[in-house]
């Protein structure tokens, strides 16, 4: 199949994080070569894997399991601190949940990961992670501790300030580094074959270079951004500006070397049982991956 014969089928994640990379596709300043469906970072993480999708972004920890997937080069969604939308919210610190039923989001790979690695490695005790459909719906009814991303996560944070944990927060405070939470990911045999047809490759280098014109144009632009985003979720004003802030969408060299010290992390724990591949650096040129 040539990258001509149908549309790519590419994800993105339904969330306001995912807004500063495809604003420039929502407004029409760019045209996306493919068709777009969006998802929880779960779904999207289960269909890429499936061949449902040929490109999307991933839960890095989703990415990390997996070594049928490759990067593409420089993209990520990550924080240099505070997160945002990655929250315990629980009436006491996570330090003191040893023992605690803690509800957990399915909605991601990524978020219940790195708390567990900070229980264990931080605090010294595995934590009861119990997956919920509707994590914070428990916790409103009878004050059961939760892990929540995304929208969900922002929402809980503002409406309890004074029970919000950012998990991003409580990471840096553990290792001193950035965390990367998503990634842009392929299938290796998908990207084998397309780099192996000249209108493929073509695609695919077209893909990273349309990405990351969208990020410097989201970046240039955060206003439009930010009208974007509270049409789609409405926050107290000030908020996404902080929020934007906060967030991180280039794999650079301090975003690579967090995402390392965690997997490395996660493997002492045993929450990670393989080896992981540093995503590709934002230089890189896209290959085709060695079996």
């Amino acid at each position: 199949m040539t990258a001509s014969a149908a549309p790519m089928r590419c994800g993105r994640i339904s969330y306001t994080n995912d807004l500063p990379v495809y604003a420039a596709f929502d407004l029409g300043v760019l045209e996306f070569p493919g068709n777009l469906v969006a998802a929880v970072p779960s779904e999207l993480n289960r269909a890429l894997l499936a061949g449902e999708l040929d490109v999307s972004p991933v839960s890095s920890f989703f990415y990390a399991q997996h070594g049928e997937l490759t990067t593409l080069p420089g993209l990520c969604i990550g924080s240099r601190r505070e997160a945002k939308s990655i929250q315990c919210i629980s009436r006491v610190h996570p330090r003191e949940l040893a023992g605690k039923r803690i509800a957990t989001t399915t909605d991601s790979a990524t978020g219940r990961a790195l708390f567990d690695v900070i229980c264990r490695a931080g605090y010294g005790f595995t934590p009861d992670l119990a997956p919920s459909d509707d994590p914070y719906g428990e916790h409103q009814r009878d004050g059961t501790p939760c892990v929540l991303i995304g929208d969900v996560a922002i929402d809980a944070a503002l409406a309890e300030p004074h029970n919000a944990h950012d998990i991003g927060k409580l990471w840096y405070g553990l290792s001193g580094t950035d965390m990367v939470y998503a990634v842009w990911a392929m299938r290796r045999d998908r990207l084998k074959a397309l780099m192996r047809d000249p209108q493929g490759k073509e695609w695919v280098g077209g893909l990273v270079f349309d990405l990351h014109r969208a990020i410097d144009f989201g970046r240039a632009n955060m206003a439009r951004v930010i009208e974007l985003a509270q049409k789609q979720c409405l926050r107290p004003a000030g908020f996404y500006e902080e929020y934007y802030k906060a967030l991180n969408y280039d794999l650079d060299t301090q975003a690579m070397l967090g995402f390392a010290a965690f997997c490395k992390m996660a493997q002492q724990c045993g929450v990670l049982d393989r080896d992981v591949a540093v995503p590709a650096a934002p230089e890189d040129t896209v290959h085709v991956p060695n079996d």
